[in-house]
């Protein structure tokens, strides 16, 4: 694959003209994921924080649009950590802190890397696993990043702040991770296929501003085809770009993460109430109720969207 971190939105059209499409797709409200910033706004209608964000608007003779965080002005990048608190983290504290939930979970430190300072050393041996826990555990188990901008934790196809490229063996996402545990493991391409939909229907994430989720959305696709072409020697089918794409829509979503819901999706619908503090005259008063888009996510097991919110609930009550 050609080292350009920027994923042009022309070229992914000129692979498939649904791949875009799906990937603007957002599950909850049936429509496209929105902007949800005012970054864009100077570029008239189409462009404004509620509106959807179409294939139209971000190809064409509109291209170069969407660019990564690394690759927008100065001036625009303090703007955003000033709006949304947006900052990115270099790829040797992804690794880091990655590193701290391998630990966690095989029992043993320097299972992918031994760190050095900025950097890392990566172990060339195949990995073992612990006593009782399996390669399939570890590909099947469920990972989220939260707030995750262009999904620096989940894919490392490059350092989200410096722009230097990662090569394949370099990489240390938690997706990264599981698609290495998935070459080591099998021998055919049906087999690889097979385990990589598993891998990529346990990854979550979810952001608040369009631009960012639709990066991270080419990120994981793109992480796929990476890998696909190293192992393979070709290009992956239609049919497989479309359905790990249909999983990535699914899976990194657009939320207010305080809310779980669409961002400003909480509504202000005025309505009248009756006063009862004096019974003899009845005043007006004006009180606040909301329509909310609750974020749905897909539960692969079940092969049924529920609300994101009752799965925390779920979580919470089982502690």
């Amino acid at each position: 694959m050609q080292e350009d971190i920027d994923i042009k939105e022309n070229y992914i059209k000129q692979l498939d003209e649904e791949l875009l499409s799906i990937l603007l797709k957002d599950r909850s409200s049936g429509k496209n994921i929105i902007w949800a910033t005012d970054t864009y706004k100077s570029r008239g209608d189409g462009y404004n924080f509620f509106d959807k964000m179409t294939v139209k608007a971000i190809t064409g003779r509109y291209g170069l649009v969407i660019k990564p965080r690394v690759e927008k002005s100065k001036k625009e990048q303090n703007v955003r950590v000033k709006d949304k608190a947006e900052v990115f983290t270099p790829s040797w504290i992804c690794n880091k802190q990655n590193n701290l939930i391998d630990m966690a979970w095989f029992g043993r430190d320097n299972v992918f890397n031994t760190e050095k300072e900025k950097t890392w050393q990566v172990v060339g041996d195949k990995i073992s696993f612990p006593e009782g826990k399996t390669w399939q555990d570890y590909v099947t188990k469920n990972r989220l990043e939260i707030s995750c901008g262009e999904a620096p934790y989940l894919v490392s196809r490059y350092d989200a702040v410096t722009g230097q490229w990662l090569d394949l063996n370099k990489r240390i996402g938690l997706l990264d991770r599981k698609l290495r545990i998935i070459n080591e493991n099998t021998f055919s391409e049906s087999e690889w296929y097979e385990w990589a939909v598993k891998a990529f229907k346990s990854i979550y994430g979810f952001e608040w501003q369009g631009d960012s989720l639709l990066i991270a959305r080419e990120n994981l696709l793109f992480t796929f085809i990476d890998y696909y072409v190293d192992r393979f020697g070709n290009f992956p089918i239609k049919e497989y770009l479309q359905e790990i794409s249909k999983i990535i829509s699914w899976n990194i979503f657009q939320m207010d993460g305080l809310k779980y819901v669409i961002p400003e999706s909480c509504e202000s619908v005025s309505k009248t109430q009756d006063s009862t503090t004096d019974k003899s005259s009845k005043q007006e008063a004006s009180v606040c109720s909301h329509k909310k888009i609750y974020v749905k996510v897909m539960n692969w097991d079940k092969r049924k969207s529920e609300l994101f919110i009752d799965q925390i609930r779920r979580k919470s009550d089982d502690r």
